[in-house]
């Protein structure tokens, strides 16, 4: 059921849009120099269907699997390391700017758009929080609210201030690699688990969970243009530094014990495998300052924005420790 309407969404989105192509005679990525009607109804259109199509897929695929309550409040600071936090400014940032760009297409005033891309970050991720307000096994973050409107600020703000993005918020995911040692249950010694098993469990095995939910290999980035802000550099223009926050041996949302999905419980006391936060500097590159005269290559390159590079990189964490990668995505 989720796959259908989620296929059924992409595939309303593409028909609209492509139709709207079709009857405004501009080429698809051809900006016009005024409001076309055709194309800002086509894509509120599909909008709000893309909406909605992923809302009931994304209650399907996850919060059907858990207890309905009434709403409530639920307080959640530090929960994760704070790494969920980071997700809800990445995501809210993401919608926004991705939103204006959509209704900068339609060629709505470039002051419209942005602000229907800011407000577009917080209702989306708002529709998220109600949902979770709903779910026994969370509630409504004011905490989440406050990270969303920070996202979302963050695209208004420069966008307003200097009308491009000087500061990008970014992404990248690895798979961590988890040792294999038996950890004997509390409640029951002759019951065992793994890391491998618990990040199993608790963060999934398909590559779209590894993606979003694996948190000890999710890293949020915000890469600074050094051009922008130094237009003496000698630097290439598109050569951005980026700072980084991540997580590692994070198994559950406080401390280090937990219960499987049997109700055994579980804690680590190896000091080796306490969990701790990563903080990052590296480089990076900001593909909407590549020239280009290819339309299509551009707002391709527009995609690829979001997510950071390899590079190499200068990790220092709360356990002490200073670490140069060679390559770390």
């Amino acid at each position: 059921m989720t796959r259908k309407v989620s296929m059924l969404t992409v595939f309303l989105f593409l028909v609209l849009l492509v139709n709207a192509q079709n009857v405004d005679r501009l080429r698809f990525f051809e900006v016009p120099d005024s409001l076309n009607k055709v194309r800002f109804w086509s894509l509120n259109t599909a909008f709000v269907s893309s909406v909605t199509g992923a809302t009931i897929a994304f209650n399907q695929l996850w919060y059907a699997n858990y207890p309905r309550s009434r709403f409530h409040f639920f307080n959640d600071w530090a929960e994760w390391k704070d790494l969920d936090k980071s997700g809800h400014l990445f995501s809210a940032y993401f919608q926004s700017k991705w939103t204006a760009a959509m209704f900068d297409w339609t060629g709505m005033p470039r002051k419209k758009s942005i602000l229907i891309g800011a407000t577009s970050g917080m209702v989306l991720q708002g529709i998220l929080e109600t949902m979770d307000g709903f779910s026994d096994e969370w509630g409504w973050s004011w905490g989440d609210i406050a990270f969303n409107t920070a996202g979302s600020a963050m695209f208004l703000s420069q966008a307003a201030l200097w009308d491009e993005q000087r500061i990008l918020l970014k992404y990248s995911v690895h798979k961590p690699r988890y040792p294999q040692f038996e950890i004997p249950s509390r409640s029951d010694p002759n019951v065992t688990t793994t890391l491998q098993k618990r990040a199993d469990e608790l963060y999934g095995t398909s590559v779209g969970e590894i993606i979003f939910k694996e948190y000890n290999g999710l890293t949020i980035w915000a890469s600074g243009n050094v051009s922008s802000f130094f237009p003496k550099s000698r630097l290439y223009k598109w050569i951005n530094v980026s700072v980084g926050y991540g997580v590692e041996n994070v198994f559950a949302g406080y401390g280090t014990a937990w219960r499987n999905n049997d109700g055994y419980a579980f804690s680590i006391t190896d000091p080796e495998y306490q969990p701790y936060r990563q903080f990052y500097l590296s480089l990076d590159i900001d593909f909407s300052r590549i020239k280009t005269r290819s339309k299509a290559l551009k707002a391709l390159l527009s995609m690829l924005n979001y997510l950071k590079l390899p590079f190499p990189t200068l990790e220092v964490n709360t356990k002490g420790n200073v670490m140069f990668h060679p390559i770390y995505f």
